[in-house]
């Protein structure tokens, strides 16, 4: 739990950058109760990735689903979530006047 709070916080910071509130900004797996603030990221558990050598499991990462919800098509919000390592684009669409920009992230 405690490298997911760690993760929590490096996007935090990502949102800082852009606003005042990051913390208002930044959802991990938020329930449809939650009434969203834009732009905001959102970011959710998806894939657990184990290496193994020799049968024996010596690292693991977990990967996230990273998607960053703005109403400006031009923010620089996805290029900031972009430079985190191991990170990788995944796709873009637009729903309901708003643009989502969705991530991988091996944390």
């Amino acid at each position: 739990m405690g490298r997911r709070i760690d993760l929590h916080t490096i996007l935090c910071n990502v949102m800082k950058e852009v606003t005042n509130h990051a913390e208002k900004h930044v959802y991990f797996q938020p329930p449809e109760s939650v009434k969203l603030i834009y732009p905001c990221i959102l970011y959710r558990l998806s894939a657990d990735f184990p290496g193994h050598a020799d049968n024996i499991k010596y690292f693991g990462m977990k990967r996230y689903t990273v998607t960053v919800i703005d109403r400006n098509p031009d923010s620089v919000i996805p290029d900031l979530v972009a430079k985190l390592p191991y990170c990788r684009f995944d796709r873009f669409y637009a729903a309901d006047y708003l643009n989502h920009f969705v991530y991988e992230l091996y944390y």
